[in-house]
């Protein structure tokens, strides 16, 4: 059997998808977890962790290099890739937000210009409300932006808002709420519907045995 390929954002999120399989019960041998090998395989081959870029997981999975991903969901918008989108992992919950200082999106507001690393989804979101965008693309740092000038306001994920007080902004609008999401190729959805399924209940039963040790903690 060829294994399936989920395609899972380095980091945090590689940690907790794994954490989700194990007590779904795909086994990982734990010497093998180490996310410089790229990729892994469970103990019985039928499953391959893939380690990639955040931004690059949608596109390993809408091009078939991948059956799924997991990756957070402002990826996802950000992207616009043509896939399914199935489930919510539950964690790695915040806010995709338009943020500055308080008077610096008035009602009224007819332009604006804005930092981010989302700009297709700040984009969209702007012209919908009818409202004229400059936008530059920050990769880091996009709270100094309006600090210094370079914009008036950003668009930018938002946990605990603990860092826009730190530096006199605050949340002007919510974009949307954003969390871990699974995503699958299309492909694979209609020729591997029986095992994307068994995946999608390993993780579902992954999220439950989750919130069980939560609850008793």
């Amino acid at each position: 059997m060829v294994p399936m390929k989920i395609a899972v954002a380095k980091g945090r999120i590689a940690e907790k998808a794994r954490e989700l399989l194990t007590k779904g019960g795909i086994a990982f041998p734990d010497t093998l977890f180490d996310e410089r090998k790229l990729v892994i395989t469970s103990k019985d081959g039928d499953y391959q962790l893939l380690f990639v870029k955040a931004s690059d997981v949608p596109t390993y999975v809408e091009k078939g290099a991948a059956d799924i991903g997991i990756v957070g969901k402002d990826t996802i918008m950000e992207d616009g890739k043509d896939v399914y989108e199935l489930q919510d992992l539950g964690f790695g919950n915040c806010q995709l937000v338009v943020a500055g200082f308080p008077d610096s999106f008035p009602v009224d507001t007819k332009s604006l210009t804005v930092a981010t690393k989302y700009p297709s989804i700040a984009k969209a979101y702007f012209d919908k409300a009818g409202i004229h965008t400059e936008i530059s693309r920050l990769s880091g740092s996009i709270e100094l932006a309006p600090i210094v000038g370079l914009s008036e306001v950003i668009v930018d994920i938002v946990e605990t808002g603990s860092t826009l007080r730190d530096n006199g902004l605050v949340i002007l609008r919510e974009i949307a709420k954003v969390s871990t999401r699974v995503i699958v190729n299309k492909a694979s959805y209609a020729t591997k519907t029986t095992e994307v399924k068994h995946c999608m209940e390993l993780l579902k039963n992954g999220v439950e045995g989750r919130r069980a040790d939560n609850h008793n903690a």
